[in-house]
């Protein structure tokens, strides 16, 4: 059996490393690695795969940036001749990102069977580009793997048959479970002469906070003031670091120590330890709920509620006072205490692997 892995954004590597091992424990499976370049800067790509133990991509479509538009057409037309060279019996698409719906939207038009890993999640809000993402790719996917009950309940909602659809776990948390040793490791704080516990981490990377000048003006000054009680580590994706620069947006009398991306071991390492979290990212809710580390989550919904509902993430949206208030609580100790989802154990890749390999596959063409 011959299996495609398809991905493009350092969210992406961290989901297809599991899979990929647990499926090679199994007999007479191929795998092929395409990577789209959708993150094409070294910091956002080339080091993850060293951290996750990837293979290098067998083809790497170096789309790079663009609009959401430009981006979703590029990896379109370029993807389509790799399928037809390689003709998979299987592809794999993980997470929400523009190389998810491009894929998908390949192989239905090739006939190619699809798997979307981390499906059925939903913030019910259109505006967000992945939101549409994910609806498309899950209309279009033959086996949906879930990471919690509520992504089984919107696909059923939506018309998705039973039969497709798999409640697997969190293959985020697989990747965690497996590198949290080696962040133990880490030198990143004796680095940046941190203390456990003593400091603040921040990731903004979506357009909603960072695209609008005022929003994002918004958004730092609370940071610096908060890092007046708390000194706070923002390391900057390249979008962010982009707006920050030509707003020329620096406060020198603050704490906020800026820093380019980190490897995941390293990551991982300063989240584990941190006194809190502020993020836009989906995937950060989720790690600080099975970490048990306090999130505060820029965004006024999110398609991951479970990390609401049962775990340590508290959604304060734009609103800074919110903001400003809720890191107040957690200094004085009257942080959220969640706990960890079920199925977030280590073993979603597993459960994957053995659900596809379960059914026998046979091409749609």
């Amino acid at each position: 059996m011959h299996i495609l892995h398809i991905v493009g954004a350092r969210p992406n590597f961290m989901k297809a490393a599991p899979v990929m091992r647990a499926l090679g424990t199994w007999d007479g499976v191929r795998q092929t690695l395409v990577h789209t370049g959708q993150h094409y800067d070294a910091n956002m790509s080339d080091v993850f795969f060293h951290d996750l133990e990837i293979p290098e991509p067998d083809v790497n479509l170096g789309v790079g940036s663009g609009s959401h538009a430009q981006q979703t057409a590029q990896i379109l037309s370029q993807l389509e001749p790799v399928l037809l060279e390689y003709r998979p019996d299987l592809v794999l698409v993980y997470g929400d990102v523009n190389s998810t719906v491009a894929a998908a939207l390949v192989c239905a038009k090739l006939l190619i069977p699809v798997g979307h890993v981390e499906a059925g999640l939903r913030s019910f809000d259109r505006t967000m580009p992945e939101e549409i993402n994910r609806l498309v790719t899950d209309q279009l996917a033959d086996l949906l793997f879930t990471p919690s009950a509520d992504g089984d309940e919107n696909l059923l909602r939506e018309g998705v048959a039973a039969d497709k659809i798999h409640f697997v776990g969190n293959v985020m948390i697989d990747s965690l479970v497996r590198l949290r040793t080696r962040s133990e490791k880490s030198i990143v704080l004796a680095e940046l002469k941190l203390v456990p516990g003593t400091y603040g981490l921040v990731t903004l990377h979506r357009p909603s906070n960072v695209d609008n000048p005022e929003t994002l003006a918004a958004i730092m000054a609370a940071l610096y003031e908060v890092s007046r009680e708390l000194p706070i580590i923002f390391p900057l994706h390249p979008r962010t670091r982009q707006r920050l620069e030509a707003a020329n947006n620096h406060d020198p009398g603050s704490r906020v120590q800026m820093l380019d991306p980190l490897s995941y071991v390293d990551f991982l390492a300063l989240q584990r330890l941190a006194k809190l979290v502020i993020t836009d990212s989906g995937g950060i809710q989720e790690e600080t709920t099975y970490l048990g580390v306090p999130c505060l989550t820029v965004r006024e919904n999110t398609e991951r509620p479970v990390t609401v509902s049962i775990g340590t993430n508290v959604l304060v949206g734009q609103d800074v006072k919110r903001l400003r208030t809720e890191v107040g609580r957690i200094m004085a100790g009257d942080q959220k205490r969640g706990r960890v989802p079920p199925l977030w154990d280590g073993h979603a890749a597993e459960r994957i692997a053995h659900a596809i390999m379960a059914r026998s596959w046979e091409r749609r063409a």
